[in-house]
């Protein structure tokens, strides 16, 4: 199972607690229901692997240097759902281990999206951020996620692999 499903509809500090609210619905109550479904069924069958897709944001503070003021501040729903669920996936990797079920995350850094492209001042108070200078392309990531899932990675349970850049060891 890879567990890469998110709900952002927060917008920024300051918004409703409703919005918090459905956060919760989808990044804590949906991502554990949805986990401890396939967990449970990986158990019975003595053997699986889980990847939790999570986020450097779950590591690490928010970097006000990075945005345009306050108001472009990312929503704190994303930073405590992604750090919820790296300290979560430690927890599910100690109650699945003894049945065979590895339960990992990956924290990916800033991905660049072409098709959606963040502003150009951003890219440029990005890149310094991390060790490599620059956001991650998307087809970065699979490759700790096809590693984590394969059968190179079977004494790997319970780990958290940041693929940012080096942002996180900065």
């Amino acid at each position: 199972l890879v567990f890469n499903a998110v709900n952002r509809p927060m917008r920024g500090p300051g918004d409703s607690l409703a919005a918090w609210q459905a956060s919760m619905a989808t990044n804590a109550t949906g991502f554990f229901a949805t986990v401890r479904a396939f967990g449970d069924a990986m158990a019975r069958r003595g053997a699986g692997s889980i990847v939790n897709i999570a986020s450097h944001m779950g590591m690490v503070g928010m970097h006000p240097a990075l945005y345009d003021g306050p108001a472009a501040y990312p929503s704190p729903d994303y930073f405590f759902h992604k750090a919820g669920m790296i300290n979560l996936t430690r927890y599910l990797a100690s109650h699945y281990g003894a049945q065979g079920v590895r339960v990992n995350v990956v924290s990916p850094g800033g991905i660049y999206n072409p098709e959606r492209p963040q502003a150009p001042a951003f890219l440029t108070r990005y890149g310094p951020m991390t060790m490599l200078g620059r956001m991650a392309q998307a087809s970065e990531i699979g490759g700790a996620v096809v590693f984590l899932l394969s059968d190179a990675s079977t004494y790997v349970t319970g780990a958290n692999l940041p693929v940012d850049g080096g942002y996180s060891a900065k």
